[in-house]
């Protein structure tokens, strides 16, 4: 099967940066947001961003124009029913959606992948809302989308070989390198990450070293990009809660459950860049 039009679900950060992605590989895209206020927002974030790429010489100004154009925003996803692979992007609520998937699959026909973008949900339970289990897998994007080199993808039980196949083709044209992994909580990347920042934010609570030398000491010992604090402040303290949780839930291992600190930053709405204070100061 081959792919020539492609839904996602939800135009927020992560929904965004996939339908710019998709849409510069020369897909036609429908994006869908629950308002117009909403959607606008997606949308502006997209033009900002190809205008960034066409700053920086990532991108001719024809090439952004082209993929501005394949990008049609809708608040129904009976605009779906053309699609040949749909993305979830909403919020990381299991309800919400199983919710979309069971709706969404009696929008599509038959043939048409259904995907997740969720960074740690089961996926195997979005899939047994639907009739089409064969065709539901993980496909894991990473922040921001058009820049990150990596997908990956999630196989469930139900998932075809053949689905798997039109997935790596999918990624191929979008010019990622890809990774599987089993449908369990976290998958690699989060399984791997969650116990690393949980143990920086322990160290940091307990009075190990600052904030800035435990940073510091992993960025030029570990010769990582940015150290662990600072990269929580990046994806966001609830979003990094959420996931420990989740996977606590499901393993009942203390490496992955949640420090006092870190729940109570998030309570407080000390949740990183987004918030404008996290761990440090964004001001």
């Amino acid at each position: 099967m081959d792919i020539s039009q492609v839904g996602v679900v939800g135009c927020g950060l992560m929904g965004s940066g996939i339908v710019e992605a998709c849409a510069r590989a020369g897909y036609q895209v429908v994006v869908r947001e629950v308002s117009d206020e909403f959607l606008q927002k997606g949308l502006a974030r997209i033009r900002k961003s190809l205008a960034t790429a066409v700053a920086r010489g990532k991108a001719g100004q024809e090439q952004a124009d082209q993929a501005l154009a394949r990008i049609r925003g809708t608040l129904s996803l009976a605009d779906f029913a053309d699609c040949d692979l749909v993305v979830e992007a909403a919020v990381e609520n299991m309800d919400l959606k199983k919710e979309i998937f069971a709706e969404l699959d009696g929008v599509l026909l038959a043939h048409a992948i259904l995907a997740s973008n969720t960074s740690s949900l089961c996926i195997t339970a979005m899939a047994s809302v639907t009739r089409r289990g064969d065709k539901v897998l993980g496909i894991h994007f990473f922040n921001p989308v058009p820049v990150m080199p990596l997908i990956e993808f999630v196989r469930t039980i139900l998932t075809s070989d053949e689905t798997m196949q039109i997935a790596h083709q999918f990624g191929a044209s979008l010019g990622k390198t890809m990774v599987t992994a089993k449908d369990t909580p976290g998958f690699i990347v989060n399984r791997l990450l969650i116990p690393y920042v949980l143990d920086a934010v322990r160290a940091y609570d307990e009075g190990l070293a600052t904030r800035e030398d435990i940073d510091t000491a992993i960025k030029l010992g570990l010769n990582h990009p940015m150290g662990p604090l600072t990269l929580l402040d990046f994806v966001g303290l609830e979003t990094c809660l959420f996931i420990a949780d989740a996977m606590f839930e499901e393993y009942k291992d203390s490496r992955y459950a949640a420090p006092p600190l870190l729940r109570r930053m998030v309570l407080a709405g000390h949740l990183g860049r987004k918030s404008g204070k996290g761990f440090y100061n964004y001001g």
